[in-house]
């Protein structure tokens, strides 16, 4: 690490590496994807924080399988077991901090076309969540203390580079009328999951 980012690693005194060492109250986690990693010497990715790591990153599995569904944005792949790894690997790595997961969502694409049910009606978003909520109890089962998770978001929102053409919200926000808000599926699933209930159509999955 030395030998690639020289310069740029910062340099701490003995008293601060001992005011930094075990002083973390918790770990903050935003997860949203996975992928595979390999090692190469140059990566095409032009972000140099890739080009330091010397890593590649990968979607596919060996035999050809996309890693997992494919949300919105061109990065974020449903891949709700990778949640989990990574819980466990912090537990494990770091002598088992308090955690929260304090992000954790998908996109959908921005439809102007579309009509307002059909925005609403995002069952793949439904899906990630239950899949990612229930790789995160599996992970307080393997002994991982995990003390709270925050979904991303509750409202649609400005989405850095992508604006407003990608939508993260459990509530559609439309943009065109006055800013008015309409909880969306995933939004009435995660009220009914948080007051302990079950839908028909939970307890069929």
């Amino acid at each position: 690490m030395r030998e690639r980012l020289g310069e740029r690693l910062p340099k701490f005194s003995d008293e601060e590496k001992k005011l930094l060492r075990n002083s973390v109250d918790f770990v903050g986690l935003n997860h949203y994807t996975t992928r595979f990693i390999a090692h190469v010497m140059r990566n095409h990715d032009r972000n140099d924080f890739y080009q330091d790591q010397q890593i590649e990153r990968i979607v596919n599995w060996p035999e050809g399988d996309v890693i997992g569904e494919r949300a919105a944005s061109e990065w974020l792949y449903i891949v709700p077991w990778g949640i989990r790894k990574v819980l466990n690997y912090i537990a494990q790595k770091y002598h088992n901090p308090p955690i929260y997961v304090t992000e954790n969502g998908m996109d959908d694409e921005d439809s102007p076309t579309s009509p307002i049910h059909e925005m609403l009606d995002d069952q793949k978003r439904v899906v990630y969540f239950k899949g990612y909520l229930a790789a995160v109890a599996q992970s307080i089962r393997d002994g991982t203390d995990v003390r709270g998770y925050f979904a991303w978001s509750l409202l649609d929102n400005f989405e850095w580079a992508q604006g407003y053409t990608k939508r993260f919200g459990l509530v559609y926000v439309d943009y065109k009328h006055g800013l008015s808000r309409h909880p969306k599926s995933s939004a009435i699933w995660f009220s009914h999951f948080l007051k302990g209930g079950e839908r028909k159509e939970d307890k069929e999955d």
